[in-house]
This record gives structure tokens, sequence and C-alpha cells, in this order.
């Protein structure tokens, strides 16, 4: 039996080439073949999936986080020039302890470092990842620092159009929200993030009044483009200022892996993620993994640390939806990487020994 492996991360855990090497392992001993995709769909995890993707290269350099410390920041770089960036490599929540999480003052700015930083070695061409950031500043941050890099006179309008005048960036973004308003930034992942209600509201203010500045300055208005909301509105200070498009990170890195040719002979794909549930379906990895796998008759197993809402995710069409906590296993135990792996472990044992698959046929 040919098992196709076509994970995200568990989030906190275990990235997704960890997820795949522990089911490979345990697969193999139930005598089955196996070929690994680890993915992302544009968050944790996407620089190493997309620099394995295209053969690149991780660089370093150094940048500020959303609170202005140094940090180091990775980012890679392919053979033909494009860079590829996870902006929550500077700015994201992860980086943040709980008592130290405010979006108020949380900045972009390292994301602008690092394509600075990518400008200066000859690279014009840029695959950004938005996901996971712990900042609300529409952008704001990204684009000062550009400014900052390129101190060659001028407001930030021409200051950007001149020394990016020959760069393309594409977006790889799944969140379809706009820049304010009720299903923006602030109001629908500002909370996640540290804010309480009355930061919100402050964030959205802000939000907004930069959208109307922008709008002026520029002439056009991308605040309410699905996206424009992602990272804390990083989405829309690349569609404003650059004219980014943006596509779904998963359906990209599944173009550029050749996903569908890998599915000729192919019996089973499992795909999965940390914490399944009906969010899932709306365009996150494992749905789209689904959707091009139903497409060839490939049945698709989905497994995750968590599941909620079972029934609609076997409606939508997999073949199996499992979690591989056990029962009563509280989420601090659950996430300890040798834990969660030896609960893969035995879900294999439990679910994918060939008897049970052979019964299932």
């Amino acid at each position: 039996m040919k098992i196709l492996l076509a994970l995200d991360s568990f989030k906190g855990c275990l990235t997704s080439e960890e997820v795949e090497d522990t089911l490979a392992h345990a697969l193999a001993a139930q005598g089955m073949e196996t070929r690994s995709f680890p993915l992302s769909d544009g968050g944790e995890g996407m620089l190493e999936a997309f620099v394995a993707a295209l053969h690149g290269h991780i660089v370093s350099t150094s940048v500020h986080d959303s609170l202005m410390r140094s940090i180091e920041a990775p980012y890679g770089i392919t053979s033909d020039g494009t860079t590829i960036i996870e902006t929550a490599r500077a700015c994201g929540l992860t980086l943040l302890s709980a008592e130290e999480r405010n979006p108020l003052i949380a900045t972009s700015y390292g994301v602008g470092e690092l394509i600075a930083d990518a400008l200066h070695r000859g690279c014009r061409k840029f695959i950004i990842g938005l996901g996971g950031s712990g900042t609300s500043d529409a952008g704001r941050g990204m684009l000062r620092a550009l400014v900052d890099a390129f101190a060659q006179g001028g407001t930030m309008e021409e200051v950007i159009t001149r020394d990016t005048a020959d760069c393309r960036f594409t977006l790889a973004c799944d969140v379809r929200n706009p820049l304010y308003g009720r299903n923006g930034a602030a109001h629908v992942f500002a909370p996640q993030k540290g804010a309480t209600p009355d930061m919100v509201e402050e964030l959205d203010r802000r939000a907004r009044h930069f959208a109307e500045e922008s709008a002026r300055r520029l002439g056009w208005d991308m605040s309410s483009r699905p996206g424009a909301g992602a990272a804390g509105g990083l989405g829309y200070a690349f569609m404003q200022y650059f004219q980014t498009d943006s596509r779904s990170g998963a359906d990209l890195l599944l173009d550029f892996i050749g996903f569908d040719e890998a599915l000729q002979g192919v019996d089973l794909v499992i795909t999965g993620e940390g914490h399944a549930d009906r969010q899932t379906l709306m365009g996150k990895l494992p749905e789209r993994v689904l959707q091009r796998a139903l497409a060839h008759g490939v049945p698709v197993r989905l497994v995750a640390g968590r599941v909620d809402d079972k029934d609609i995710l076997t409606a939508a069409g997999f073949a199996g939806v499992d979690a591989i906590t056990p029962d009563g296993m509280d989420t601090e135990e659950a996430v300890k990487p040798e834990v969660a792996r030896q609960n893969i472990r035995e879900w294999v044992r439990r679910e994918l020994d060939p008897v049970h698959l052979s019964s299932q046929r």
C-alpha cells in the first residue's frame, strides 16, 4: 500500500516534518510505502516547507522583534533569487511571553528589515507568508523599516515606490478578512494577541485612519480586499503599497511541489494539523489537500492532535477523521513532543494496520 503524507505542523508541538517522520517510521513498521511532503499554508513552518519545495537555502540577519528587541531571524533564498519570508519569524506571537503581548505597541518593523536585507542582496521576487503575528499595526512598522533602510529623502510613498519599483511580492495567505470593521484584523485576531475590548476599538480606529490617509495619498484603497486583515493588517500594507497578489498559501505550496502529479498510484493520503474543526474547511491546508486528492479519486484520512466537529469534517469527504490524543489526556501533556509522537504511533497501530485497512475496503 502506498501512502502520501501531506500534513501541516501540530502547532506548538511538532513541525510538519517531525509529524511526517513519526508517521513514516510507524507505517514502515507495518510494511507500508510512504512519501512525505512537509507542508504549511503560510503560517508556522512555512519557511522550511517552501525552501525545501523550491530547493533554496536559509540565511539569517539581525532584525527587531515586535517589541524592538534585537533578534536573529531567518529567511530563504532560492537559486533564482526568490526570497521566502515567514513574517512570524520577525514579529510572531510565539516570540512573546503571555505577559508581553500588547498589540497597541507591537510592531511589524522586523519584517521590513528582512525585506531590506534581501533587497541589499539583490533579491527582487518575494513570497511572504502571513500568519502567527503578534502585531496589529496594519503593516506600518514594516513600511517604516523600509523607509529607514533606504533613507534618501522623500515621503514614505516616494521612498517605497523608488526602491521597490522592480520588486514582485506574492502573499501566501489563507485569511480572507478585511483590514478593519467587525470582521477586520483587530476585532477578529487582536484578542488572541493580548488586546482588551478597549484596545480592539483603538486598534480598529488606527487601522481605519491609516487606510483613509493612504487612500488619499495613493488614490486607491485596498483595505476591504480579502486578506487585508491578515497578520494584523500586514496583508493590507503589501496590497496597498506594493499592489501585491494574494494566493492561498496551501495551494501555492501544493503547486510548487507538484502535489497533483504525486497522487498518481497513491492508495491513501494522510493529512492533518494540530487542531481540526469546522474552520479546517475554510481553505486551510487539509481542506485543500482533500479537494485535490478527491479530484484524483484518492481517499484522505485526517488526523489531528484534537478534533471538534467530527461529523462536519466527515461529511466534507474525509475517509476518516481521528484525534491522536486519548480521551482524558490534558493539553499540557498532549503537546509534549515525545508524548505526541507516541500518540501518533499508537494511532497508526490502531487504525492503519494492514488487516484493519483491508477490512475497510
